[in-house]
C-alpha cells in the first residue's frame, strides 16, 4: 500500500505504531509525507519514502485535525502544513483522521478559536488581510514564530500563514470557496468533505469512530460532553 503520513503531534503516535507493524508483520508499504516533519518521521522510522511524482494514487492517508464537525469537515493548519496535507488528502482513496475528544464540535469555529489558517504569498499579505476583513473576519493576523523564530512563521512552501477568525462558521464550503478565490491565497485550512472516517480518543482512553454514514454518533458524543 501507499500510505500518506500527516503532520502534527498526534501523527507521531500513528507513525510509531506503523513502524511497529511494518517490523512485526513485514508489511510492504511506501509512505508519502505531508511536511518536512512527517518526512523525517518516515526516514527516522526506517520506512520507505516515496512521492506523488512516482505514485499514481495513495491508498490511505492518516492525519490529525484541529477541529472536526459531524459532517467530517475539518479545520487543519495549526502546524502550518495544511497546503501539502490537502494536496496529499486530495490524491488519497481514503483520508482517516485521528483526534482526541477536545477536537470535536457541532460547528466549525467553536472549538478551534484561533482562526482558519490561510497560506498566503508574502507579497500579497496586506491585500489579502484587507479582503478578509471585508468578508467578515474579526481578526486576521499573520502567524508569528514566537520564541523559536523572529518574525512570521514560514511554511514548507516559503509562504506566510494568516489565522483568520470568523467565529462559528455557518457554511464552511461557501466560506472556503470565497477564501480560495482571493488572489494571493495559496489554500486554506478548511477541508470540506475530504475525510472518510474519524477516530476519536475519549478522556477515559476509549476510542470511537464515525463516518458520514453515522454522523449522529458524533453529535451524541458532543452533546454528552464525551
Amino acid at each position: 500500500m501507499i500510505v500518506g503520513v500527516g503532520s502534527g503531534s498526534t501523527v507521531v503516535y500513528a507513525v510509531e505504531r506503523l513502524v511497529e507493524r511494518v517490523k512485526n508483520e513485514k508489511l510492504n508499504i511506501k509512505c508519502i509525507p505531508t511536511s518536512y516533519q512527517s518526512q523525517l518521521l518516515i526516514i527516522n522510522g526506517g520506512l520507505t519514502l516515496t512521492s506523488l511524482a512516482f505514485e499514481e494514487k495513495i491508498d490511505v492517508t492518516i492525519d490529525g485535525a484541529d477541529e472536526v464537525d459531524p459532517g467530517l469537515n475539518l479545520i487543519k493548519g495549526g502546524g502550518a502544513c495544511h497546503v501539502q496535507e490537502k494536496f496529499v488528502a486530495y490524491n488519497s482513496e481514503k483520508l482517516v483522521i485521528i483526534v482526541d475528544y477536545r477536537k470535536v464540535s457541532k460547528q466549525l469555529g467553536t472549538v478551534w478559536d484561533k482562526g482558519i489558517p490561510i497560506e498566503v504569498i508574502p507579497s500579497a499579505l496586506q491585500p489579502v488581510q484587507r479582503k478578509l476583513k471585508k468578508l467578515g473576519s474579526i481578526k486576521c493576523d499573520v502567524r508569528m514564530g514566537g520564541s523559536a523564530k523572529a518574525g512570521p512563521v514560514v511554511t514548507d512552501n516559503s509562504n506566510f500563514v494568516i489565522d483568520a477568525i470568523f467565529g462559528p462558521i455557518q457554511n464552511p464550503a461557501e466560506l472556503n470557496m470565497k477564501l480560495q478565490s482571493i488572489p494571493g491565497v495559496v489554500d486554506t485550512g478548511l477541508f470540506i468533505k475530504m475525510a472518510t472516517e474519524a477516530f476519536v480518543g475519549k478522556e477515559d482512553g476509549d476510542v470511537y469512530s464515525f463516518s458520514n454514514n453515522n454522523a449522529q454518533t458524533q453529535l451524541d458524543f458532543v452533546e454528552q460532553g464525551q
